[in-house]
């Protein structure tokens, strides 16, 4: 090692601290090892935390207590009814242990402290499988992290992994930048990449996608596909690069948080919501919904099949099929939109079967619910030019806009809206024992990834699979590599680890 470099030493090293990462450090080190997680931001989460957080899973509590016969042969067989038309080959062996191990692994967030409500129906799932964490997705992180700590996990926030160090041809740790100085993080048995996907790097999705993805912003801005390029660098290939759940339009979030996203992830008031989802008056319950339904969901496409018009932050019309709006809002500048349509519509999408956002299973939001509570992306107006003037667009513009869709007022817009990814299923090409491989089908030494940086060609659509695999793929990732035999070498230079920054 270099003069001003230090040099920690652990048995598994884990990089990324979403769910995933979470996982696969918590498991190895319960298994005894000496665990290392690296996180790049100031705080643990990954996408894991801007999820909706659901999770498919067979033989739960949940299921059995609504009578529901389940197991996971059946879920094995119904996940590729989500992919179909889409003439993509899946990684039968990968999916097989998601199905399998998803059930001990919903045990396990469950001993962990997390609560759920459920399970939903989601076709085209035989029975309902889809559970929805309470009261929000933080809660993974929340519990998960503090389990981590009470473990032993030693957590390094800032943390910024630059390199996969190299020794003999196998990965012996990894490199972060603290201070000034490179620390070198030993792996001895190995080290695990849990650093989400690439929907927020342009330069991957230049590459799988195209250009015009590239300029797609990400749900979760730090998804920069850091695990994917450092493996890469070592020779490992991506799978499926090219699939991605979106383009979509998404509603900017607000800028104060809700009530819902504020509520602390404690279990008492988990198991209170739990409890109130079949015991409360929806009357009572659906003002709390709302403020989850209209957070940051995407608009129904159904608004624009309906006459309402995509317009940019000039007033200017985007124009396009409803289906590739998101793409048309990307190439605007700003990637900013605003939906406008008048009373007709506004009358239409104040009632079922027209709503304006839904999550699966949880309940559907109408357009005097985002009146009520997103005052800061409702609008209303009794002519176009006061519309204009309120959203500091020429009225020129907006005139011309919806020229060819005349409407009677009152006008609504609703926005900003923006063109978003919500995640991609680029994952590194990996075995059964979520070693990475090379171009070559053949292991990358001392290389392991989970969750999407290991997704392995395994193809996740439908609700709560994404969830599903970074909680199965880390936890069985740690195991192996925590019962991996220590190298008899041990490093000429050993820093206690508590000695690193």
């Amino acid at each position: 090692m270099a003069r001003n470099s230090t040099e920690a030493v652990f048995d598994v090293v884990v990089v990324g601290g979403g769910g995933s990462g979470l996982a696969a450090a918590i498991e190895a080190r319960e298994a005894g090892a000496r665990v290392v997680l690296l996180e790049k931001n100031p705080k643990l989460g990954g996408s894991t935390a801007w999820s909706i957080g659901s999770i498919s899973a067979t033989q739960t509590p949940h299921q059995r207590a609504k009578g529901i016969d389940d197991n996971p042969q059946q879920h094995w067989e119904d996940m590729p009814k989500f992919a179909t038309g889409m003439n993509r080959a899946d990684n039968d062996a990968l999916r097989k242990i998601l199905c399998d191990e998803v059930p001990a692994a919903f045990q396990w967030l469950l001993d962990s402290g997390v609560r759920f409500m459920g399970p939903m129906p989601e076709p085209p799932h035989r029975l309902p499988r889809m559970h929805n964490v309470l009261p929000n997705s933080r809660s993974y992180i929340y519990h998960l992290e503090r389990r981590a700590r009470r473990d032993g996990v030693d957590i390094r926030c800032n943390a910024r992994v630059h390199e996969l160090v190299l020794d003999k041809g196998r990965v012996v740790g990894a490199k972060v930048q603290l201070d000034g100085r490179d620390v070198f993080f030993r792996g001895i048995n190995g080290t695990i990449l849990a650093a989400g996907d690439f929907t927020n790097s342009p330069e991957l999705k230049a590459r799988f996608m195209g250009p015009r993805e590239a300029k797609v912003e990400a749900i979760n801005m730090t998804a920069t596909g850091d695990g994917q390029k450092l493996a890469e660098a070592l020779g490992a290939s991506v799978l499926n690069g090219d699939l991605a759940l979106g383009p979509e339009l998404r509603f900017i979030p607000p800028q104060k948080e809700t009530l819902i996203r504020r509520l602390p992830p404690w279990r008492a008031l988990a198991v209170f919501m739990q409890w109130s989802m079949s015991h409360v008056p929806q009357a009572i319950l659906r003002p709390f919904l709302m403020q989850f339904l209209t957070t940051a969901l995407a608009p129904s496409l159904s608004l624009f099949e309906a006459g309402a018009v995509l317009v940019n932050q000039e007033g200017k019309a985007v124009r396009d099929t409803p289906q590739k709006l998101a793409y048309a809002l990307a190439d605007e500048p700003g990637n900013r939109g605003w939906i406008i349509f008048g009373n007709d519509i506004a009358q239409r999408f104040s009632a079922w079967p027209d709503f304006i956002s839904t999550a699966p299973g949880v309940a559907y939001a109408y357009l005097a619910d985002y009146a009520r509570n997103r005052k800061d992306i409702y609008t209303q107006a009794d002519s176009l030019p006061a519309l204009a003037a309120q959203l500091h667009m020429q009225d020129s513009r907006l005139q011309e806009a919806l020229g060819e869709h005349p409407m009677p007022g009152p006008y609504v817009a609703l926005g900003p809206v923006r063109s978003v990814f919500v995640h991609n299923e680029g994952g590194l090409k990996v075995d059964t024992s979520h070693r990475v491989l090379d171009t070559d089908d053949q292991p990358i030494d001392g290389l392991y990834a989970v969750g999407s940086t290991g997704q392995g060609g395994l193809l996740l659509k439908g609700h709560g699979h994404h969830i599903a695999w970074a909680f199965v793929s880390g936890r069985r990732a740690g195991k192996l590599v925590a019962s991996l035999p220590r190298e008899r070498r041990q490093p000429s230079t050993p820093v206690n680890p508590g000695d690193a920054p």
